[in-house]
């Protein structure tokens, strides 16, 4: 079996940049273990794995971590979207269906890339002083947790502080048994960009996620209620960066857009 693979930087126009993501175009399904093992090999924070459905322009597509399945990923939608993109010259539009029977809508415009994501919600929630000590952190603006992805989010005043954070990654995992990862943001003080954040899940994937689209379907509500806003954008301050618009359709639809280069193309020989 040949599988046509890619490594896609994505929230990104520069290669190297954003966050990288492999991607298997499928001419049949695989079993979860072979897919898990793949995302193993490639050794990336996630790999989407797509195959087409009946309809036109309309695919499968599921997401591995190298160490489980994730719900929904949205820099491996923009990667998955860019291959099918530069496959499709003719088409700028398709149809994504995730495990969770999520429809996602996905449109070319240039050389940016929308992505039509659900709206999520948050929930206050406490922060125990030992996840807090593990992150370097002294004190948060506010403490709230995402149900859909099991996330938690940490509001902190400082965007310096947010840039310099060194997590001590051994004390994070002792500090909680039931998240996903943990997102910490802040309000930015560049000119360009309302706010910026980082997003650390050692639980479920690698120890940083470099920019992360999926968090945005509730950071983008967050940030919108707080700075009473529908259009933001979104910069987050790894070592590699990350850009995004985020656009508040309604109250269970927004919009991601950003840029992303294909930066390898070859193909897993099983």
């Amino acid at each position: 079996m040949n599988i046509e693979t890619f490594i896609v930087d994505s929230f990104t126009d520069q290669p190297f940049k954003g966050n990288p993501a492999g991607v298997c175009v499928l001419e049949e399904i695989l079993s979860e273990e072979l897919m898990l093992s793949i995302a193993k090999e490639l050794g990336l924070s996630e790999t989407a794995f797509m195959i087409p459905l009946e309809e036109a322009n309309t695919f499968s597509i599921r997401y591995f971590s190298p160490k489980m399945e994730i719900p929904l990923c949205g820099h491996a939608t923009l990667a998955a979207s860019k291959v099918l993109f530069s496959k499709m010259e003719n088409q700028s539009n398709l149809r994504f269906i995730t495990i969770q029977k999520l429809e996602l809508k996905i449109n070319k415009i240039l050389d940016y890339i929308e992505m039509n994501f659900p709206i999520y919600s948050t929930v206050p929630s406490p922060v125990s002083g030992e996840l807090l000590f593990a992150l370097g952190i002294d004190r948060v603006v506010n403490s709230v947790f995402n149900k859909e992805l099991e996330i938690l989010l940490l509001e902190i005043e400082d965007c310096q502080l947010l840039k310099n954070l060194q997590p001590n990654f051994e004390k994070l995992l002792q500090s909680h048994n039931s998240i996903n990862g943990v997102l910490v943001t802040a309000k930015s003080e560049q000119a360009n960009y309302d706010f910026e954040s980082r997003y650390f899940w050692p639980w479920s994937g690698t120890n940083e996620d470099p920019v992360t689209g999926g968090t945005h379907t509730f950071l983008g509500k967050y940030w919108g209620s707080r700075l009473g806003k529908t259009q933001m954008n979104s910069y987050q301050c790894s070592n590699r960066g990350g850009f995004m618009e985020v656009e508040l359709l309604n109250d269970t639809q927004m919009i991601l857009r950003s840029m992303a280069r294909i930066v390898f193309e070859g193909r897993i020989r099983i």
